[in-house]
Formats: structure tokens, sequence, C-alpha cells
């Protein structure tokens, strides 16, 4: 499991929300905690929940990405993000055609909560004033909890903080069909729960953004 671990991760690059540097994705510092649950970056939802909704989309008239157009797409897609989230403390991060925005626990929910930061609004309303431009993504919003309280309360707080990151992007005009939720609980660990700063980390949602493609 570490070596599949260590292989999704290869050539996961990171821009530095703080410095504009680019490093090695804090998940892949990571991946020895999370190694069990698999990559600890990107999709959780799964390849076959993302296909339907591809499909829903097209139905409904998003259009479809093809060949060359797809990296291109992408590419001025998180050209954008960067830019708008430049020192926000938001993580930018590129894994092949998919985007993995990672909020973390000082600018998303106080502890025990899923109720939106009243600083977590500008940092979203940025995020959806990108993904309503750039209409042909399927967004997964995953929530994550650190370890403390038990594994059922843990689920349960991470589904509804997915759930109100996904009702705030409804507000900004994203149609509905594009958004996915689920919540991951205290199961993909990015840090150590022993500490503070490790819980905090660990308290996270992450956005990622896949493109439409027939």
């Amino acid at each position: 499991m570490l070596i599949a671990t260590a292989t999704v991760l290869v050539g996961c690059t990171t821009l530095d929300p703080y410095t504009r540097d680019e490093k090695t994705s804090s998940a892949t510092k990571g991946a020895l905690i999370g190694a069990a649950a698999g990559a600890v970056v990107g999709l959780v939802s799964g390849d076959d929940a993302v296909e339907r909704r591809q499909r829903a989309l097209i139905l409904a008239g998003v259009g479809a990405l093809a060949g060359g157009a797809v990296g291109n797409y992408m590419d001025r897609q998180e050209a954008k993000l960067r830019a708008e989230l430049d020192n926000t403390g938001v993580s930018v991060t590129r894994i092949g055609d998919n985007i993995t925005l990672n909020m973390p626990g000082n600018i998303t929910f106080a502890t025990d909560s899923s109720d939106l930061n009243s600083d977590f609004y500008a940092v979203l309303g940025s995020v959806g004033k990108v993904v309503k431009e750039f209409n042909q993504t399927v967004i997964e919003v995953a929530g994550h909890t650190d370890s403390r309280g038990s594994e059922s309360y843990n689920q349960s707080l991470s589904e509804r903080r997915a759930s109100s990151v996904a009702r705030y992007l409804e507000t900004r005009q994203i149609m509905p069909q594009r958004i996915i939720t689920v919540g991951m609980g205290e199961l993909r660990p990015v840090a150590d729960n022993s500490t503070a700063a490790g819980q905090q980390a660990n308290r996270r949602v992450e956005l990622t953004l896949v493109p439409v493609t027939a």
C-alpha cells in the first residue's frame, strides 16, 4: 500500500499559498500517515460517481471537452485559481487534469462546527467566481476532520462541513448538478493528530475539480 500511495503522488506539486514557491505537496509528506486509506489528496468519491455526474451535465447541455482541449482548459482554470487564492492559505495542487484546493481548518471551520468561518466567505467567493466561469468541471467537495471524538460523530461532522461548502457555492450560482459532496471523517489524515497543528491541518475541506469529458 505504501508503494502504491507513493506512485500516485509522484509528480504532485503544490504552490505554497504564502511564499508562492512550488513545493512537494503536504499530502505527499503525509503519505505515510494516510497510506492505509490510499492517496491523501484528490478524488475520494470514486470514478463512477464522477462519470455519472459528467454524463448528467452533458445531457443538460454542458459541452464535453476532448483531446488537447482538456489540458488547456484546466491549465487556464488552474492559473486563475492560483491568482485568486494567492495569500489566502489555500493550496492549489494539480494531479494530471484534476485540480485540488486544500482549505485548512484555520480558515474553514471552528472545532466541532460545520458553520463557515466569516473569513472563509471571501475565499469561497473567489473559488466560486472561477468555477462559475469554468463550468465544464465537476466539483467534488470532501470534508475531513481530526481524530478527536468518535469515528461516527466525525463522519457526520465531515458530511455537514462538505454540505455547508456546497450550499455556499450554490448561492454563487454554481449548478448543483456539478457538485458532489462526500464526508471522510477522520479516515484520511495528512498530519499527526497528536498535535494541535496536526489536528488543524486534518480539519479541512478539499475541493477537487475534474473536467467534463465524453
